[in-house]
């Protein structure tokens, strides 16, 4: 009897220690993908940060009118700099795991993202008909 049962807690530990095992081998594959990932994100902010001028200038005319169309250019130059610095940042920092697990460092994370009109989430004031 004290034979099966030791068999069986045998069985038992061994069932219970096999799934970390299997996640212990898949991490670096994870790793590596996620710094991929990062190295490629950098790379594409750093080369595509110029597209930024004519984004912002669109996007600030869309929310500013008439003048958007000068301070959108302005806005664009500053935020074509800033991307290619933060492109350059995630190619050279590739292999840190930072900011939170190689996340991007900035929103939207491509320039080509954010194109989206912005939401109005004030709200909404109803007048009482008196």
């Amino acid at each position: 009897m004290k034979r099966i049962l030791l068999i069986h807690l045998l069985l038992l530990s061994v069932m219970l220690t096999l799934p970390y095992a299997a996640s212990a081998e898949q991490q670096p594959d994870m790793i590596a993908e996620k710094m991929a990932i990062k190295f490629s994100r950098g790379v594409a902010n750093t080369f595509t940060s110029i597209v930024e001028i004519p984004k912002q200038t669109i996007l600030t005319s869309r929310d500013m009118g008439a003048i958007g169309y000068v301070y959108g250019p302005l806005k664009g130059i500053g935020m074509a700099f800033y991307r290619g610095i933060i492109g350059l940042t995630e190619t050279i920092f590739f292999a840190v795991p930072q900011p939170g697990y190689y996340d991007p460092m900035m929103s939207p994370t491509y320039v080509w993202e954010g194109w989206e009109p912005k939401r109005d989430t004030s709200p909404i004031i109803q007048e009482s008909g008196k």
